[in-house]
Protein backbone atom coordinates (compact mmCIF):
# COMPACT_ATOMS: atom_id res chain seq x y z
CA UNK A 1 0.00 0.00 0.00
CA UNK A 2 1.30 3.51 -0.99
CA UNK A 3 -0.24 6.77 0.52
CA UNK A 4 -0.31 9.78 -1.44
CA UNK A 5 -1.74 13.38 -1.31
CA UNK A 6 -3.64 14.19 -3.89
CA UNK A 7 -4.58 17.49 -4.50
CA UNK A 8 -7.53 19.35 -7.24
CA UNK A 9 -5.77 22.98 -8.12
CA UNK A 10 -8.75 25.51 -9.06
CA UNK A 11 -8.36 29.15 -9.50
CA UNK A 12 -10.92 29.79 -6.07
CA UNK A 13 -10.04 26.92 -4.17
CA UNK A 14 -7.57 24.30 -3.71
CA UNK A 15 -9.18 20.79 -1.66
CA UNK A 16 -5.86 18.68 -0.86
CA UNK A 17 -6.28 14.79 0.74
CA UNK A 18 -4.52 12.15 1.80
CA UNK A 19 -4.66 8.65 -0.48
CA UNK A 20 -4.08 5.33 -0.02
CA UNK A 21 -2.92 3.35 -3.70
CA UNK A 22 -2.81 -0.61 -3.58
CA UNK A 23 -2.85 -2.99 -6.21
CA UNK A 24 -3.16 0.23 -9.17
CA UNK A 25 -6.40 1.12 -7.55
CA UNK A 26 -7.45 3.50 -4.97
CA UNK A 27 -7.99 1.88 -2.04
CA UNK A 28 -8.74 4.97 0.02
CA UNK A 29 -9.28 8.34 0.22
CA UNK A 30 -9.21 10.66 3.08
CA UNK A 31 -11.27 13.40 4.19
CA UNK A 32 -10.12 16.94 2.11
CA UNK A 33 -8.68 19.91 3.93
CA UNK A 34 -9.71 23.04 1.58
CA UNK A 35 -7.94 26.21 1.28
CA UNK A 36 -8.62 29.67 -1.21
CA UNK A 37 -6.76 29.76 -3.55
CA UNK A 38 -6.29 33.02 -2.78
CA UNK A 39 -4.65 32.63 0.65
CA UNK A 40 -1.34 31.52 -0.56
CA UNK A 41 1.30 32.76 -3.16
CA UNK A 42 2.11 29.38 -4.61
CA UNK A 43 1.29 25.35 -4.47
CA UNK A 44 4.25 25.20 -2.25
CA UNK A 45 2.85 27.06 0.50
CA UNK A 46 -0.34 25.48 0.08
CA UNK A 47 1.50 22.11 0.58
CA UNK A 48 3.39 23.33 4.02
CA UNK A 49 -0.21 24.81 5.30
CA UNK A 50 -1.52 20.89 4.90
CA UNK A 51 1.42 19.27 6.38
CA UNK A 52 0.94 21.77 9.48
CA UNK A 53 -2.63 21.18 9.93
CA UNK A 54 -2.01 17.38 9.37
CA UNK A 55 1.05 17.75 11.86
CA UNK A 56 3.02 15.11 10.03
CA UNK A 57 5.34 14.94 7.00
CA UNK A 58 3.35 14.60 4.24
CA UNK A 59 3.75 11.17 1.71
CA UNK A 60 6.25 11.27 -0.58
CA UNK A 61 4.06 11.21 -3.58
CA UNK A 62 1.73 13.58 -5.02
CA UNK A 63 -1.58 13.89 -7.84
CA UNK A 64 -2.74 17.27 -9.24
CA UNK A 65 -5.68 17.58 -10.92
CA UNK A 66 -5.27 21.30 -12.23
CA UNK A 67 -7.71 23.83 -13.72
CA UNK A 68 -6.94 24.24 -16.88
CA UNK A 69 -4.94 23.11 -19.73
CA UNK A 70 -1.66 20.57 -18.78
CA UNK A 71 0.06 20.65 -22.25
CA UNK A 72 3.25 22.83 -22.43
CA UNK A 73 5.87 23.17 -19.86
CA UNK A 74 4.11 25.91 -17.90
CA UNK A 75 0.09 25.77 -16.42
CA UNK A 76 -0.76 29.14 -14.78
CA UNK A 77 -4.17 29.51 -13.40
CA UNK A 78 -6.29 32.20 -15.51
CA UNK A 79 -7.39 33.89 -11.90
CA UNK A 80 -4.45 33.15 -9.37
CA UNK A 81 -0.71 33.96 -9.77
CA UNK A 82 0.32 30.31 -9.30
CA UNK A 83 1.96 28.65 -11.80
CA UNK A 84 3.10 24.66 -11.68
CA UNK A 85 5.40 23.30 -13.99
CA UNK A 86 4.79 19.59 -14.41
CA UNK A 87 8.39 18.39 -15.22
CA UNK A 88 9.18 19.71 -12.18
CA UNK A 89 6.22 19.71 -9.99
CA UNK A 90 7.59 16.45 -7.72
CA UNK A 91 10.69 18.49 -6.98
CA UNK A 92 9.15 21.80 -5.95
CA UNK A 93 7.20 19.90 -3.13
CA UNK A 94 9.96 17.06 -2.62
CA UNK A 95 8.50 13.82 -3.57
CA UNK A 96 9.85 11.07 -5.81
CA UNK A 97 7.01 10.77 -7.74
CA UNK A 98 4.20 13.07 -9.14
CA UNK A 99 1.23 12.78 -11.80
CA UNK A 100 -0.80 15.95 -13.10
CA UNK A 101 -3.96 15.62 -14.97
CA UNK A 102 -6.22 18.21 -16.20
CA UNK A 103 -9.09 18.58 -13.36
CA UNK A 104 -12.23 17.35 -16.05
CA UNK A 105 -10.00 14.58 -17.02
CA UNK A 106 -9.11 13.66 -13.29
CA UNK A 107 -13.24 13.68 -12.78
CA UNK A 108 -13.10 11.10 -15.80
CA UNK A 109 -10.83 8.96 -13.76
CA UNK A 110 -13.30 9.60 -10.73
CA UNK A 111 -16.31 8.16 -13.15
CA UNK A 112 -14.33 5.19 -14.17
CA UNK A 113 -13.57 4.42 -10.74
CA UNK A 114 -16.44 5.20 -8.79
CA UNK A 115 -19.53 2.68 -7.52
CA UNK A 116 -22.91 3.67 -8.34
CA UNK A 117 -23.76 5.13 -5.19
CA UNK A 118 -21.84 8.43 -6.18
CA UNK A 119 -24.72 8.93 -9.60
CA UNK A 120 -27.88 10.12 -9.60
CA UNK A 121 -30.58 9.23 -12.45
CA UNK A 122 -31.31 11.64 -14.46
CA UNK A 123 -33.32 10.10 -17.68
CA UNK A 124 -32.98 6.64 -19.55
CA UNK A 125 -32.97 3.28 -18.03
CA UNK A 126 -32.35 3.30 -14.58
CA UNK A 127 -29.28 1.68 -14.44
CA UNK A 128 -25.81 1.52 -13.52
CA UNK A 129 -23.75 3.12 -15.90
CA UNK A 130 -22.42 0.16 -18.42
CA UNK A 131 -18.29 -1.81 -17.77
CA UNK A 132 -17.88 -1.53 -21.95
CA UNK A 133 -17.70 1.79 -23.97
CA UNK A 134 -17.61 4.91 -23.84
CA UNK A 135 -19.26 7.18 -21.10
CA UNK A 136 -19.35 11.07 -22.11
CA UNK A 137 -19.12 13.97 -19.37
CA UNK A 138 -20.12 17.36 -19.60
CA UNK A 139 -19.46 20.03 -16.59
CA UNK A 140 -21.21 23.13 -16.95
CA UNK A 141 -19.20 25.89 -14.55
CA UNK A 142 -17.17 28.44 -15.33
CA UNK A 143 -17.42 26.99 -19.45
CA UNK A 144 -18.71 24.19 -20.15
CA UNK A 145 -16.16 21.23 -19.83
CA UNK A 146 -16.35 18.04 -21.83
CA UNK A 147 -14.31 14.39 -21.28
CA UNK A 148 -14.73 10.99 -22.81
CA UNK A 149 -13.96 7.85 -20.64
CA UNK A 150 -13.49 4.74 -23.28
CA UNK A 151 -14.20 1.73 -20.31
CA UNK A 152 -12.66 -1.40 -21.54
CA UNK A 153 -11.21 -4.89 -20.52
CA UNK A 154 -7.65 -3.86 -19.19
CA UNK A 155 -9.40 -0.42 -17.59
CA UNK A 156 -10.19 2.94 -18.40
CA UNK A 157 -8.94 5.50 -21.64
CA UNK A 158 -9.63 9.16 -20.20
CA UNK A 159 -10.02 11.59 -22.93
CA UNK A 160 -10.51 15.55 -22.34
CA UNK A 161 -11.32 18.04 -25.11
CA UNK A 162 -12.30 21.23 -25.50
CA UNK A 163 -16.26 20.17 -26.65
CA UNK A 164 -17.38 23.10 -24.84
CA UNK A 165 -16.46 25.58 -27.54
CA UNK A 166 -18.29 24.09 -30.32
CA UNK A 167 -21.09 25.91 -31.98
CA UNK A 168 -24.01 26.42 -29.83
CA UNK A 169 -27.22 24.39 -32.41
CA UNK A 170 -30.15 26.84 -32.06
CA UNK A 171 -33.35 24.56 -32.37
CA UNK A 172 -36.71 26.48 -31.77
CA UNK A 173 -37.77 30.33 -32.58
CA UNK A 174 -36.74 31.53 -28.88
CA UNK A 175 -33.11 30.19 -29.67
CA UNK A 176 -32.85 31.58 -32.90
CA UNK A 177 -33.31 34.94 -31.13
CA UNK A 178 -30.64 33.87 -28.33
CA UNK A 179 -27.99 32.74 -31.44
CA UNK A 180 -28.89 36.13 -33.23
CA UNK A 181 -28.32 38.32 -29.93
CA UNK A 182 -25.29 36.45 -29.25
CA UNK A 183 -23.97 36.48 -32.46
CA UNK A 184 -24.05 40.58 -32.25
CA UNK A 185 -22.42 40.62 -29.26
CA UNK A 186 -19.51 37.84 -29.68
CA UNK A 187 -19.43 36.93 -33.62
CA UNK A 188 -19.36 33.37 -32.69
CA UNK A 189 -21.84 31.62 -30.58
CA UNK A 190 -20.11 28.25 -29.00
CA UNK A 191 -22.24 26.11 -26.33
CA UNK A 192 -20.01 27.95 -23.83
CA UNK A 193 -22.19 31.27 -24.26
CA UNK A 194 -25.19 29.14 -22.92
CA UNK A 195 -24.13 26.33 -20.75
CA UNK A 196 -21.99 28.08 -18.46
CA UNK A 197 -22.79 29.95 -15.41
CA UNK A 198 -22.51 33.42 -17.17
CA UNK A 199 -24.46 31.35 -19.92
CA UNK A 200 -27.56 31.32 -17.45
CA UNK A 201 -27.53 35.30 -17.89
CA UNK A 202 -26.82 35.53 -21.56
CA UNK A 203 -30.44 33.49 -21.46
CA UNK A 204 -32.18 35.52 -19.18
CA UNK A 205 -31.39 38.98 -20.97
CA UNK A 206 -32.04 38.11 -23.88
CA UNK A 207 -35.90 36.20 -23.10
CA UNK A 208 -35.98 39.37 -20.71
CA UNK A 209 -35.50 42.07 -23.40
CA UNK A 210 -38.56 44.63 -23.83
CA UNK A 211 -40.36 43.11 -20.57
CA UNK A 212 -39.96 46.55 -17.65
CA UNK A 213 -40.77 43.71 -14.56
CA UNK A 214 -37.55 41.96 -14.84
CA UNK A 215 -35.10 42.24 -12.33
CA UNK A 216 -31.59 43.31 -12.36
CA UNK A 217 -29.00 40.46 -11.12
CA UNK A 218 -25.41 39.34 -10.84
CA UNK A 219 -24.51 35.87 -12.03
CA UNK A 220 -24.55 34.22 -8.83
CA UNK A 221 -28.20 36.37 -7.43
CA UNK A 222 -29.58 35.11 -10.78
CA UNK A 223 -28.74 30.96 -10.71
CA UNK A 224 -30.03 31.87 -6.71
CA UNK A 225 -33.13 33.16 -7.88
CA UNK A 226 -34.03 31.00 -10.62
CA UNK A 227 -33.29 27.68 -8.83
CA UNK A 228 -36.12 29.16 -5.68
CA UNK A 229 -38.40 29.81 -8.43
CA UNK A 230 -38.78 33.43 -6.54
CA UNK A 231 -38.03 35.37 -10.23
CA UNK A 232 -40.50 33.71 -13.09
CA UNK A 233 -38.57 34.99 -15.76
CA UNK A 234 -35.52 33.70 -14.26
CA UNK A 235 -37.01 30.40 -14.31
CA UNK A 236 -38.08 29.99 -17.85
CA UNK A 237 -34.52 31.44 -18.12
CA UNK A 238 -33.31 28.23 -15.92
CA UNK A 239 -35.81 25.82 -17.90
CA UNK A 240 -34.18 27.06 -21.43
CA UNK A 241 -30.87 26.15 -19.64
CA UNK A 242 -31.91 22.83 -19.35
CA UNK A 243 -33.11 22.53 -22.45
CA UNK A 244 -30.01 23.47 -24.42
CA UNK A 245 -28.20 21.41 -22.39
CA UNK A 246 -29.84 17.94 -23.21
CA UNK A 247 -29.65 19.24 -26.66
CA UNK A 248 -25.92 19.43 -26.08
CA UNK A 249 -25.67 16.78 -24.14
CA UNK A 250 -27.67 14.62 -27.16
CA UNK A 251 -25.21 15.66 -29.61
CA UNK A 252 -22.45 14.52 -27.76
CA UNK A 253 -23.71 10.77 -27.47
CA UNK A 254 -24.79 10.75 -31.18
CA UNK A 255 -21.08 11.91 -31.63
CA UNK A 256 -19.56 9.22 -29.12
CA UNK A 257 -21.97 5.85 -30.09
CA UNK A 258 -21.78 5.79 -26.09
CA UNK A 259 -23.09 3.99 -23.58
CA UNK A 260 -23.91 6.67 -21.16
CA UNK A 261 -23.72 10.28 -19.81
CA UNK A 262 -22.99 12.29 -16.80
CA UNK A 263 -23.52 15.91 -15.60
CA UNK A 264 -20.46 16.98 -13.52
CA UNK A 265 -19.31 19.82 -11.87
CA UNK A 266 -20.92 22.36 -9.23
CA UNK A 267 -23.84 23.42 -11.56
CA UNK A 268 -24.63 20.13 -12.24
CA UNK A 269 -24.61 19.33 -8.71
CA UNK A 270 -27.35 22.27 -8.25
CA UNK A 271 -29.00 21.02 -11.33
CA UNK A 272 -29.08 17.68 -10.12
CA UNK A 273 -33.27 17.25 -8.74
CA UNK A 274 -34.56 19.48 -11.91
CA UNK A 275 -32.83 17.93 -15.04
CA UNK A 276 -35.61 15.01 -14.70
CA UNK A 277 -37.99 17.40 -14.25
CA UNK A 278 -37.13 19.67 -16.88
CA UNK A 279 -37.08 19.30 -20.66
CA UNK A 280 -33.73 18.03 -20.57
CA UNK A 281 -34.42 13.97 -20.90
CA UNK A 282 -36.84 15.25 -24.21
CA UNK A 283 -34.16 17.62 -25.52
CA UNK A 284 -31.61 14.54 -24.92
CA UNK A 285 -33.71 12.26 -26.62
CA UNK A 286 -35.05 14.15 -29.37
CA UNK A 287 -32.65 13.41 -32.35
CA UNK A 288 -35.11 12.33 -35.28
CA UNK A 289 -35.16 8.78 -36.31
CA UNK A 290 -32.26 8.16 -33.68
CA UNK A 291 -34.87 8.69 -30.63
CA UNK A 292 -35.58 5.21 -29.61
CA UNK A 293 -31.78 4.96 -29.61
CA UNK A 294 -31.20 8.03 -27.95
CA UNK A 295 -33.85 6.91 -25.00
CA UNK A 296 -31.74 4.01 -24.07
CA UNK A 297 -28.57 5.63 -23.09
CA UNK A 298 -28.39 6.02 -19.07
CA UNK A 299 -27.88 9.81 -18.10
CA UNK A 300 -26.37 10.51 -14.70
CA UNK A 301 -25.27 13.64 -12.47
CA UNK A 302 -21.99 13.02 -10.51
CA UNK A 303 -22.54 13.56 -7.01
CA UNK A 304 -19.54 12.54 -5.32
CA UNK A 305 -18.49 15.94 -3.39
CA UNK A 306 -14.56 15.50 -4.45
CA UNK A 307 -14.58 13.97 -7.83
CA UNK A 308 -11.67 15.55 -8.63
CA UNK A 309 -9.31 14.49 -5.89
CA UNK A 310 -10.30 10.89 -5.91
CA UNK A 311 -10.07 11.27 -10.08
CA UNK A 312 -6.77 12.30 -9.59
CA UNK A 313 -5.38 9.39 -7.25
CA UNK A 314 -6.73 7.51 -9.67
CA UNK A 315 -4.61 8.82 -12.45
CA UNK A 316 -1.73 8.18 -10.31
CA UNK A 317 -2.39 4.61 -9.91
CA UNK A 318 -2.13 4.34 -13.20
CA UNK A 319 0.73 5.97 -13.77
CA UNK A 320 2.77 4.41 -11.48
CA UNK A 321 1.45 1.47 -10.33
CA UNK A 322 3.65 -0.79 -13.58
CA UNK A 323 2.22 -4.30 -14.14
CA UNK A 324 -0.37 -3.96 -11.19
CA UNK A 325 -4.77 -4.28 -12.50
CA UNK A 326 -6.08 -1.17 -14.03
CA UNK A 327 -8.54 0.54 -11.54
CA UNK A 328 -11.65 -1.47 -10.80
CA UNK A 329 -14.16 -1.29 -13.79
CA UNK A 330 -17.64 -2.71 -12.63
CA UNK A 331 -18.14 -5.94 -14.43
CA UNK A 332 -21.45 -4.89 -16.60
CA UNK A 333 -22.42 -5.90 -20.53
CA UNK A 334 -23.94 -3.18 -22.49
CA UNK A 335 -26.39 -5.08 -24.20
CA UNK A 336 -28.33 -2.60 -26.12
CA UNK A 337 -27.78 -3.08 -30.02
CA UNK A 338 -26.65 -6.64 -29.19
CA UNK A 339 -23.61 -4.53 -27.86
Amino acid sequence: MKRIVTIDVGGTHVPLALAEIEAGRVGNLGEATTFLTGDFPSLERAWSAFAGKLGQALPNAVAIAFAGPVHGDVLKLTNSSWIIRPAAAGASLGVDSATVVNDFAAIGYAIAVMGPGELQHVCGPDVDLPGRGTISIVGPGTGPGVAHVLRTATGPYVSETEGGHMDFAPLDPIEDRLATALRARFRRVSAERILSGPGLKNIYEVMAEGDVTHGSYDIEDLWTVALAGSDPMAEAALERFCLCLGGFGGDLALAQDESGLVIAGGLGLRLADRLSHSGFPLRFAAKGRFEAYMSGIPVKVLTHPNPGLLGAAAAYAIEHSAGASPPAVPALVDDRNGR
